[in-house]
């Protein structure tokens, strides 16, 4: 069953540019890993950053988190951000047609 994830990032203020610049630099090699199905970045109107995943399976995510592309994610970031992100996991519920009603 797949997993979706959100992840929020605060930007150092003035540094939000460079934090998406090393997302650019990253996310590349997370697109690349086994049961990658979604990884992208938006812009919030707070001043965030919010990463939409969504992953094959819990297992596929829990082997991206343990990799080496989320350890160059987090060198690559670690001085932009003010704190750690504010990750929540999540499983679908299907409703509705399947196309618009699930991520």
């Amino acid at each position: 069953m797949p997993v979706v994830v959100t992840a929020v990032f605060h930007p150092v203020p003035g540094r939000k540019d460079d934090l998406v610049e090393a997302f650019r630099a990253t996310i590349p090699d997370v697109h690349a890993e086994a049961g990658c199905l979604l990884y992208a970045i938006h812009d919030a109107d707070d001043g965030t950053i919010t990463m939409i995943e969504k992953w094959e399976s819990v297992a596929d995510l829990d082997a991206h988190g343990s990799g080496p592309a989320v350890a160059a994610l987090g060198a690559a970031t670690k001085d932009l951000l003010t704190g750690p992100a504010t990750v929540v996991r999540m499983t679908p519920i299907p409703v509705g047609d399947a196309a618009p009603g699930q991520l």
